[in-house]
């Protein structure tokens, strides 16, 4: 059975490893050239073409996808009608080459931004897929959510209409390679060890950057073994989980696991601090219910802050 992974930035490129480790068929899928890991086949294909990605289903006998392709936050404010091509019509044309070719399983790369407007009625606890949301005043807060919240609800239609065998996985705030980044986690992260290597003060003053309350954070490689296991799962019955290891931090704890690789960083930011992550209006009240992940993906995140800060902030030295 051969794999198909489309995207091939950091998440997809580290699932495609992973599968090809253990030895499976893997097919890479970007809209750029590049390397792909080894006993992976990197190929080119824009999601936004329902017929190319047909045509690469079969050719390459595909039963089995990881849709991650997408633009982040930062690129759909800058082009927004592009962006919304990509991350809604390409799920849309994922899930139909899915129903055409009748695929074993798709999974989506989803966001725990999807929750985010839920946070101001929400109690405290910890935070269920399945929240209520409130269709005009909890709508969500940017374009990017609102696509993945598309990509979710079209992905339950494909399922309930067409028996499309598909699951979407909510990623926490996403930390990882410090050499394209591309995501707000990543650059607040990158912004952070650029200091502590050069040994200088940073001000932390960019509102996408900061948080008041506590928000929580995934490694890149627990996203990718989070893809593999939904790929495997046996009875994916809720269909949508969240990818985080239901810890939570503050802004000073996240500077202070930076804090431990280069203990000469000195950061500073503004006393108070309304909003929640990455701009949002409201702070997080909880950590994300991961133990549907658990229960039926048997999946759990492995990976804790400091690891992910000292493995990535290493591999940029």
């Amino acid at each position: 059975m051969t794999t198909l992974i489309l995207g091939a930035g950091l998440i997809g490129t580290l699932t495609a490893q992973q599968l090809a480790e253990r030895g499976d068929a893997v097919v890479l899928a970007d809209v750029r050239p590049g390397p792909a890991p080894e006993g992976a086949t990197r190929v080119l294909c824009n999601v936004t073409d329902l017929r190319a990605l047909s045509d690469l289903i079969k050719a390459h006998e595909i039963r089995a996808v990881v849709h991650t392709a997408a633009w982040l936050s930062t690129a759909i404010r800058q082009s927004p009608i592009e962006g919304i091509a990509v991350n809604i019509m390409g799920t849309a044309h994922v899930l139909e080459c899915a129903r055409v070719h009748r695929l074993r399983r798709v999974v989506v790369a989803s966001s725990t931004t999807v929750t985010y407007t839920g946070f101001a009625t929400h109690d405290a606890t910890p935070i269920e897929e399945d929240l209520p949301l409130r269709l005009v005043s909890d709508r969500p807060a940017s374009i990017y959510a609102a696509c993945k919240l598309a990509g979710e609800q079209l992905a339950h239609l494909y399922h309930d209409l067409h028996d499309v065998d598909v699951v979407s996985l909510r990623y926490a705030a996403v930390l990882g390679d410090l050499s394209n980044v591309t995501s707000v986690p990543g650059r607040l992260l990158q912004t952070l060890v650029t200091a502590g290597k050069a040994g200088t003060r940073v001000d932390l003053n960019d509102p996408f950057l900061l948080w008041g309350g506590r928000e929580e954070f995934v490694d890149a490689r627990d996203c990718a073994r989070a893809n593999v296991h939904a790929l495997d799962a046996e009875a994916p019955e809720q269909r949508v989980y969240h990818v985080a290891n239901g810890e939570w931090y503050t802004l000073a704890e996240f500077v202070a696991a930076v804090r431990r690789v280069y203990p000469m960083l000195e950061v500073s930011w503004p006393s108070t601090i309304e909003t929640g992550f990455a701009g949002f209006p409201h702070q997080r009240p909880a950590p994300s219910d991961v133990r549907s992940a658990r229960a039926e993906l048997n999946f759990s995140c492995t990976i804790g802050l400091e690891e992910c800060v000292a493995w990535w902030a290493a591999r940029d030295a």
